[in-house]
């Protein structure tokens, strides 16, 4: 009874039946938390004593830096339970994932590049932080590539789900970069062990912001992952029906 829910995830027609009620609740706490936190950084949070106003670029970058890592671990989890359970809901969910993670990176970063020029004043150095997070944008466009490029359904989610999977040394390499390396990026701000450094004034906005990412990215991913199961199951009866109109 306990491994109920955990047995009913694998059913593709209970994860899109259960995940219809979810989608305006999510696509409304995303617009509400985006829009507040978006004034509240770029109107209201105090200009930074060293960097000025470009600063505030942190309000976006952050929150895709925070999301690129987290939809990692989220694509390489699903991948390994589809190996491990053969669920075909994780390998949707897996597949999913990639191209958000890929999109949520490559902002990360865009934003940092932009944030660089006038704070170390050049776009880019091969420093250990930027180069991982490319490594990372690799990774995600790997998946992406590798699922096309594989004709057979089931051998290209395997496929992928062992590149996720490898791919996971680079999460704690990326986080420990600043720790390990000397660089030019400036150490974590925001701690989940310790106190933050950031003032309450700019922590609240950016806080928010990072919630509605969050919400963002679940959302988006729900969407994509149900899209694609209607597609996988498309000859299946639940998908007629649901075409149909639940008819």
């Amino acid at each position: 009874m306990a491994w109920q829910w955990f047995h009913r995830l694998g059913s593709p027609r209970w994860f899109y039946q259960k995940t219809s009620a979810w989608l305006p609740w999510l696509a409304l706490a995303s617009v509400v938390l985006l829009a507040v936190g978006t004034v509240w950084g770029l109107g209201f949070a105090p200009e930074d004593a060293k960097q000025g106003n470009s600063y505030r670029i942190i309000f976006i970058h952050v929150p895709a830096a925070f999301l690129a890592l987290a939809g990692y671990y989220i694509m390489a989890i699903s991948g390994a339970i589809g190996l491990i359970w053969k669920m075909k809901l994780s390998f949707a969910v897996m597949r999913a994932a990639a191209p958000i993670g890929a999109v949520l990176t490559f902002i990360s970063l865009f934003t940092g590049a932009v944030w660089g020029k006038p704070t170390w004043g050049t776009y880019w150095v091969w420093d250990a932080r930027i180069t991982s997070m490319l490594i990372l944008l690799f990774l995600y466009i790997g998946v992406m590539a590798l699922s096309q490029a594989v004709s057979r359904e089931q051998v290209a989610d395997k496929a992928c789900a062992l590149l996720a999977l490898v791919g996971t040394v680079n999460i704690p390499i990326i986080y420990k970069s600043v720790d390990w390396w000397f660089t030019l990026h400036q150490p974590a701000t925001i701690r989940l062990t310790e106190s933050s450094s950031i003032d309450p004034s700019m922590f609240y906005p950016l806080l928010t912001m990072i919630i509605g990412f969050y919400c963002m990215y679940a959302w988006i991913l729900l969407t994509h992952t149900r899209t694609l199961l209607l597609r996988r199951e498309i000859r299946t009866n639940w998908v007629q029906q649901e075409l149909a109109g639940g008819k």
